[in-house]
Parts: structure tokens; C-alpha cells; sequence
């Protein structure tokens, strides 16, 4: 299973971002390999549509399971075609998080917004 988590750091030690669309990079992690990797976040420019771009690059990169603090509707509805499960991201590294949700003890995600559909414009 891959797990994908925004990030504003490369590196798994750091904190989970606290935007997914907008987090400059992703770490993904493999469960099978056991190994993480980190990929640029095609929406953290975008002028417009920022989490639709990063929900995509998530499903593209083969995401099971995507660990975030919050998400835009757009966004979930692409998670949800694609059957990949959202979880809640908790204070700590993208290491712990993954740690956590490996082991079952993350919620699934509740905090949908409606994001904000204004090119150029950043929800936080």
C-alpha cells in the first residue's frame, strides 16, 4: 500500500503540512518496500484548483491512503472515485503519522471544506 502525505520539507522526520493542495512537496510512503520517496506537488503554484492538481498527483503516484489535517470537497470527491481512504493527520512527523495509520489508530478525515475557488487565491 502507498501512503502519500503533504509536506513542506522532503525529509519524513518533518511535520505534516497543514495544507494539502497548497504543501510544496508529498512524501510517499510504501508499506510493501518499507521505503519513502518525496515528489513535488504539482498544485502548490497552480493559479487555480490547487487541491484537484494535488489529489490527482496523489492518485497518480498509486495513493491507497492520503493522511492530511483537511481537504478540500473537490479534492475528497476525486479521493473518493479513485477508493483511496483520507485520514486525519495529528500533531507530529509524516513519519509518525504514517506510523499511526499503519497501525490503525488514525480517524478517518471528517474536515471537508469547500474550498476556495478563486484563482490565486490560498485557503489559509
Amino acid at each position: 500500500m502507498k501512503i502519500v502525505v503533504p509536506a513542506d520539507e522532503k525529509q519524513p522526520e518533518m511535520p505534516v503540512s497543514v495544507s494539502f493542495g497548497r504543501a510544496p512537496y508529498f512524501i510517499i510512503y510504501d508499506t510493501d518496500s518499507a521505503l519513502y520517496t518525496a515528489a513535488v506537488n504539482p498544485g502548490a503554484d497552480a493559479s487555480g484548483g490547487a487541491g484537484v492538481k494535488a489529489a490527482q498527483a496523489a492518485a497518480d503516484a498509486g495513493a491507497e491512503a492520503v493522511i492530511t489535517f483537511r481537504c478540500g470537497e473537490n479534492a475528497v470527491e476525486l479521493f473518493n472515485t479513485a477508493g483511496i481512504t483520507l485520514y486525519t493527520a495529528v500533531s507530529g512527523s509524516v513519519a509518525d503519522n504514517i506510523g499511526l495509520c499503519t497501525g490503525g489508530k488514525l480517524a478517518v478525515l471528517h474536515d471537508i471544506h469547500p474550498g476556495l475557488h478563486h484563482a490565486g487565491d490560498r485557503p489559509e
